[in-house]
């Protein structure tokens, strides 16, 4: 009885196989619908995309500068001497040729004075002698005599008179002086400084540009620049470049002036500095982040017919968070920015344009 059952359950069993192996459908239609069923249902990877734009890109160089007066001098006597007056304040605003400073000048001044004395009777003399040579009643060597002597006494009384100008110290040109180093009463020697003018409007930027850009700058390009001291962007141009690159840092020197009617630029300020090398009117650029590198270049993800597809691209200027495309993505293409990880050629995916 016990072997019976035993063959039984043996024959069952083997007809059960039978059927799942020849006979699938009966037992499995259900069970694969739910699996298909499943498959289809699987949610699309979220991601986020932007439609590419032509826009117009500057291919900015950064760098940084220095302020500098527009011209400045350290004010000296050419002679020495006493102090009698001081004619500026620290700090105002002086006219070109305006009288900064007086030193003492009394005995230059009476020296003037007793060569007027002598260019008189000197010129008596000459027109005498001028008279006797007209009647032949003297030579024409004593004629001449009498008129050197009166020359020597006219160069003398220029000569003096030039030394009298360099008793005063003048403005050499429209700006502000700074600081006095002297007194009045104080006795000045040649080599001592009295205070230094500047002229602050225009101010000049001095900056630096790497060699390899030397022939992308020019005579009168723009900048812009900023300052620590103000959040204000001010705009400069370019003036003067020099004609050739420091062999020690291999950068080329370069200047610009800027307007500053307010003096809200100082000398001496460091500056940020922008300086736009060119300018493209119709550059895609895409976000960093979107862009793939591979070993035999860079490819994006974009969203074509509802697809994922790879592109491979070549790319230009970077700036901070974006990179130019110059080949591969056209206008309207939809570039994936993030789940660049998860996606692959062919998928589906639920798109957020940003």
């Amino acid at each position: 009885m016990n072997k019976t059952i035993r063959l039984l359950l043996v024959l069952v069993i083997a007809a059960i196989a039978v059927i799942f192996i020849f006979f699938p459908d009966i037992f499995g239609s259900k069970a694969g619908g739910a699996v298909i069923t499943q498959a289809s249902e699987k949610p699309a990877i979220p991601v986020n995309g932007i439609v590419a734009e032509r826009n117009t890109l500057d291919n900015n160089l950064k760098l940084t500068g220095s302020l500098l007066p527009n011209e400045s001098v350290e004010l000296k006597s050419e002679v020495s001497g006493v102090v009698k007056k001081i004619y500026f304040r620290e700090g105002q605003k002086v006219k070109k040729g305006q009288l900064l400073l007086q030193l003492d000048d009394e005995e230059v001044a009476a020296e003037i004075e007793k060569l007027e004395f002598t260019k008189k009777l000197n010129q008596d003399s000459e027109y005498r002698q001028k008279q006797l040579l007209a009647k032949e009643a003297i030579s024409q060597e004593e004629y001449e005599t009498a008129l050197t002597t009166l020359n020597t006494t006219l160069a003398d009384i220029k000569l003096l008179k030039v030394q009298l100008q360099k008793h005063q110290v003048r403005a050499p040109f429209d700006g502000i002086i700074g600081l006095r180093s002297v007194s009045e009463g104080s006795y000045l020697e040649t080599a001592d400084d009295i205070a230094t003018v500047y002229n602050i409007n225009p101010i000049k930027l001095d900056f630096s540009v790497p060699g390899k850009y030397s022939n992308e700058v020019n005579i009168a390009d723009r900048i812009t620049f900023e300052v620590d001291a103000s959040e204000e962007e001010f705009e400069g141009l370019i003036y003067a470049i020099e004609p050739q690159i420091d062999p020690q840092t291999r950068s080329l020197r370069i200047r610009a002036k800027s307007n500053n009617p307010g003096n809200k630029l100082l000398p001496g300020q460091f500056a940020e500095i922008r300086l736009t090398l060119d300018t493209y009117e119709e550059a895609i650029m895409i976000p960093t982040e979107a862009v793939i590198p591979e070993l035999n270049g860079k490819k994006v993800f974009v969203l074509e017919k509802g697809l994922i597809q790879n592109r491979p691209i070549q790319t230009g200027i970077r700036t901070a968070n974006s990179i130019q495309v110059t080949s591969g993505i056209e206008r309207g293409d939809t570039v994936i920015t993030t789940g660049i990880l998860q996606v692959q050629p062919g998928m589906e995916v639920d798109l957020n344009l940003e």
